[in-house]
């Protein structure tokens, strides 16, 4: 497959909320957790300077709360958040209406959980006819659910990538990337993250 193109992928964020897992889920490792959430809002961040289109979704936000702050501080002015209760993207009509009005062809996922809906999400994406790559390290569910959901992601031909990677998919060449870090050295690089 070719590079990421910046210039042909939207960023889909995936139900990363407040509230997903509450405090009795005691199989939950806080600190992946916490580490994901920041490589999501430094790839919001970066998807915003690069005018890469973001489409946000929320599982029944009600219980679950909306999507963590440090992301929605990171959003773009044109982000789209819409509510989800199919757990693909895909099969809810307003979000699926909301990546075809990027344009784009390429979905970059992150959030939540792995094995569930961003596995669902990925799937009816591929299925859709669009170009799918799962940002491993910006995904999680607890235990070993993320790796048996990386695992169904291979074995139907989706594209993984870390937050790195994504990076210098986006960037391409060494000038741009230290343009862009001159440029945005607000941007403190997540955790497990070395450029």
């Amino acid at each position: 497959m070719p590079l990421i193109d910046r210039d042909d992928c939207a960023l889909v964020i995936i139900d990363a909320q407040t509230h997903f897992y509450p405090p009795q889920r005691l199989d939950v490792d806080r600190q992946r957790f916490h580490d994901m959430v920041h490589r999501i809002s430094w790839i919001t961040a970066v998807a915003d300077r690069l005018g890469i289109p973001v489409v946000v979704t929320e599982e029944d936000p009600r219980d679950n709360g909306h999507t963590e702050p440090r992301i929605v501080d990171a959003l773009p002015a044109k982000a789209v958040t819409l509510p989800k209760n199919a757990f693909a993207v895909w099969d809810n009509p307003d979000i699926a209406a909301a990546i075809e009005a990027t344009g784009r062809t390429t979905m970059v996922l992150v959030g939540i959980e792995t094995d569930i809906c961003v596995a669902h999400s990925a799937i009816q994406l591929h299925h859709a006819g669009k170009r799918v790559a799962v940002v491993d390290d910006a995904t999680y569910s607890p235990g070993q659910a993320h790796e048996r959901g990386l695992r169904r992601l291979a074995d139907r031909g989706i594209e993984r990538l870390s937050t790195k990677e994504l990076f210098y998919d986006w960037v391409r060449t060494i000038e741009y990337a230290n343009a862009f870090h001159d440029t945005h050295a607000d941007l403190a690089l997540p955790p497990g993250v070395r450029l």
